[in-house]
């Protein structure tokens, strides 16, 4: 039971500890990062949805010319 509580109050500490330095060293205000991180979730949600559609249209072709009517084979020639 102490191990279990010492690893908590532990991790807890380095948690705090962790936050508070990364707070102070943080390139811009917690705002503008708020703003850089939304916009960086928004323009690669915009990649996928466009990746993705892009691979829809893709397998959607191919799936088209695998359900059309196959040609007739040429015939083979008779073999002497």
């Amino acid at each position: 039971m102490r191990k279990a509580f010492g690893f908590v109050f532990g991790a807890a500490v380095g948690a705090l500890v962790g936050g508070t330095i990364a707070l102070l060293f943080a390139p811009a205000s917690g705002e503008a990062l708020r703003g850089q991180i939304r916009d960086r979730g928004v323009a690669f949600t915009t990649e996928v949805q466009q990746a993705a559609s892009t691979r829809r249209a893709e397998l959607q072709a191919r799936l088209a010319e695998l359900r059309a009517p196959r040609k007739p084979a040429p015939p083979t020639p008779p073999v002497a």
